[in-house]
C-alpha cells in the first residue's frame, strides 16, 4: 500500500476504532445492567418463610348499595337478576372482609428485589373495575382493559407517583406502571361515576389481597421481624408485628368492625360518590388530552 493511500485510510480506521470502542462501552453497560439485576435479593434455599392469616369483620355488615346502570343496559345485563352493587364493603359468608390489601410495611431493611414479572390486569367489565383492589410492584406492568366496548376512562389519582387519565373508547388495552411505592392509588371513571378501584404499589413482592374467604398468604419471605399492614378503603389501616423463622409460617389475623368507619384514616384521595352524575363525553376527552 502506498503512503498516500495509507494516510487516506487513517480516518476510516480511526472511525472504526471509535465504533468498536462504543460497542465495547455498550457491552460494559449491559454487564452493568446484569450486575444491577444480580443485586436483587433472593431468599436462600431452605430459609423461605411465610405469613398467613385472615381479615375478620365484627358487627352488622352494611347492605350493599345498588348502582343505577339504566343508561348502560349492556353493562347492567352482565350483573344478572341481582343487579350491580358497590364494593366498598364486601363481607363474606364466613364473616371476613374481601378487598383488604395486606403487605409488609417494615422489616425488609435495605434489600432490593427483582421487578414483578408479567402484566397484571384491571378489567373494565360490566362498567365495573375487576378486581376492585389490586397490588403491584414498582415498575411492574399494569394493563387496563376495556372489555365493555363502550367509552371508559382510567383516572388514576396518584400523589407520590404521576397521575394519569387514559381514554378508552372501545375494546382495548392500555399499560402503565408506577415508579414509587404508594398506598393506595384510587382509580375512577369520569364517564361512570360509580366505577372505582384501588392500587397498592410496593417495592417488593410481599403483599396480598383478601378474596372470598377473607384469607391471605405472603410467601417466600426471608426470616425476620416484620410489620404487616392491612388496608381497607372504608375502615382504614391496622398494623401487626410478626416474627418468622426459616421455613416457618407465621400467623397474622386482623379484625375490622362497623364502628371503625367513623374514625378511620384511609390513606388515599377524596372518597368517590357512587351515585354521581355522568361526566359528559366531551369533558372526558378534554381531560384525557390535557
Amino acid at each position: 500500500m502506498s503512503a498516500s493511500r495509507m494516510y487516506r485510510s487513517l480516518p476510516a480506521l480511526m472511525l472504526s476504532l471509535l465504533l468498536v470502542s462504543a460497542c465495547g462501552g455498550g457491552d460494559d453497560a449491559a454487564t452493568g445492567g446484569d450486575a444491577a439485576a444480580s443485586d436483587a435479593y433472593v431468599v436462600p434455599a431452605g430459609e423461605a418463610a411465610s405469613i398467613a392469616g385472615t381479615v375478620a369483620f365484627q358487627g352488622t355488615p352494611p347492605a350493599p348499595e345498588s348502582i343505577d346502570m339504566a343508561d348502560e343496559p349492556t353493562c347492567e345485563a352482565k350483573h344478572g337478576s341481582a343487579g350491580p352493587t358497590t364494593e366498598a364493603v364486601v363481607v363474606n359468608d364466613n364473616s371476613t372482609l374481601a378487598n383488604v390489601f395486606v403487605y409488609v410495611k417494615e422489616g425488609l431493611g435495605d434489600r432490593t428485589f427483582a421487578a414483578g414479572t408479567g402484566a397484571k390486569v384491571i378489567d373494565q367489565d360490566g362498567c365495573t373495575y375487576r378486581p376492585h383492589v389490586i397490588g403491584v410492584q414498582t415498575d411492574q406492568p399494569l394493563t387496563f382493559r376495556n372489555s365493555d366496548g363502550l367509552l371508559h376512562n382510567i383516572n388514576a389519582q396518584a400523589t407520590t407517583n404521576r397521575s394519569f387519565n387514559i381514554s378508552q373508547p372501545q375494546n382495548m388495552d392500555s399499560q402503565r406502571s408506577f415508579t414509587q411505592p404508594e398506598i393506595m392509588i384510587p382509580v375512577r371513571c369520569d364517564v361512570h361515576g360509580w366505577m372505582e378501584a384501588y392500587i397498592g404499589v410496593v417495592d417488593h413482592p410481599y403483599f396480598a389481597v383478601t378474596g372470598e374467604d377473607g384469607s391471605f398468604t405472603i410467601e417466600n419471605l426471608p426470616p425476620g421481624d416484620y410489620t404487616l399492614e392491612a388496608w381497607h378503603e372504608r375502615y382504614g389501616t391496622q398494623t401487626m408485628q410478626v416474627s418468622v423463622a426459616a421455613q416457618e409460617t407465621g400467623e397474622a389475623s386482623f379484625t375490622f368492625n362497623e364502628g371503625m368507619a367513623a374514625s378511620a384514616v384511609v390513606p388515599l384521595g377524596a372518597p368517590i360518590d357512587p351515585h354521581g352524575s355522568h361526566t359528559p363525553v366531551a369533558a372526558v376527552a378534554a381531560a384525557a388530552g390535557r
